[in-house]
């Protein structure tokens, strides 16, 4: 059904989608196909299946990453819900974010740079009796709509005492028609422009307490970090997959020179499968506590920007001058799969965490 989705409905849109249309319409038939359910038991007959969302998250960046990045984003949204212990969340929003109807954001992108002492957090609350009271600002968060009821991002924030002295840090669900949250286009972008990114405003944006995830955030971030990183392996696999498909339709007609370059779809192809094997015994356990298994996690990730770094490489080399052709799938492929290397947690971002285990251990 994923497959079909992608042929019938996807793909006459991809191009459209890759100079900056962004859209629903592939997500919700998405949802409706059951693509967002495997990895949330509580919509799922009570069965964790991590790696039946990577699996059919990989099978949409084959064709188009923009959209294989908003799914990433939708089915790492409502992982935040699931493991938060609240209900009103997991009652109201939750089943129709796993059916297409709601949509949702990641938002962590500045947070986990945070919390790797990379940057500083970039938005603080101050709490009352109802709620937070958040100011601050997020450059870019994609899968978002203006002043949409049915689009949330999750967010992390700091709260400060009474004092003005910070306290801790605390996460929740953010909808964006939230009032005192502006939204804003700062930027185009060369690739992924179709992804409903935003530069978000927030300015004394009141948040009933009901939106919470977790306060404080620690709880929540040690429960979901594994699967967080382990669903952006699907985005990776597609990109890849869908670089090897082209740089096979290049060899029916360049086969005889292209023998002569690096990193033939053939070795691409077998690297491709050993790292989802690989994917696919980490996503058993997600839960697994301990360093080992986080670098473990890292590593799968690591593995998958690295393939995606040779194959954005020997994809244009495949197609040559064709593929600096306008819309050229090639030219897509490189530029998707350089997003797979530098989006958060981006291959610096992975060897320093690796580093930071390797050398603690």
């Amino acid at each position: 059904m994923i497959s079909q989705i992608v042929k019938n409905d996807l793909k006459p849109l991809t191009i459209a989608i890759d100079h900056g249309k962004y859209t629903t319409e592939v997500l919700e038939k998405l949802g409706q196909a059951g693509a967002f359910r495997h990895h949330i038991p509580s919509q799922n007959n009570g069965k964790l299946d991590l790696f039946g969302t990577i699996a059919d998250m990989a099978i949409v960046p084959e064709e188009c990453m923009s959209t294989g990045f908003m799914m990433w984003a939708q089915v790492v949204c409502a992982w935040y819900i699931e493991n938060s212990d609240n209900g009103w969340l997991k009652n109201d929003i939750l089943p129709k974010m796993v059916e297409g109807e709601y949509f949702g954001a990641t938002s962590l992108s500045n947070p986990m740079k945070y919390f790797a002492g990379i940057e500083d957090l970039k938005l603080s609350a101050e709490e009352t009796d109802e709620g937070y009271i958040i100011n601050g600002t997020l450059p870019w968060v994609s899968n978002l709509l203006e002043g949409s009821s049915k689009h949330f991002f999750g967010s992390i924030f700091t709260i400060h005492d009474k004092h003005g002295k910070e306290d801790r840090d605390a996460m929740a669900l953010i909808p964006c028609d939230l009032e005192g949250l502006t939204m804003k286009q700062m930027v185009e972008f060369v690739g992924m422009e179709g992804t409903g990114t935003y530069a978000l405003i927030f300015d004394n944006a009141f948040l009933p307490k009901k939106y919470l995830l977790s306060d404080p955030v620690q709880p929540l971030l040690k429960k979901m970090k594994a699967g967080f990183i382990l669903l952006q392996t699907g985005m990776a696999a597609g990109v890849i997959q869908g670089s090897i498909n082209e740089m096979n339709k290049s060899n029916l007609t360049l086969s005889e020179i292209n023998e002569y370059l690096d990193d033939s779809p053939e070795e691409l192809q077998e690297e491709l499968e050993d790292a989802i094997e690989f994917i696919k015994e980490l996503c058993e356990e997600p839960y697994t506590e301990g360093e080992d298994y986080i670098k473990s996690v890292l590593e799968a990730r690591l593995l998958g920007a690295e393939i995606c770094k040779r194959s954005a490489d020997s994809v244009m080399q495949h197609a040559g001058a064709k593929g600096y052709i306008v819309d050229a799938a090639a030219h897509r492929k490189q530029r998707e799969a350089y997003f797979v290397i530098i989006v958060t947690p981006s291959i610096k971002h992975l060897r320093k965490e690796i580093s930071r285990i390797e050398e603690a251990a």
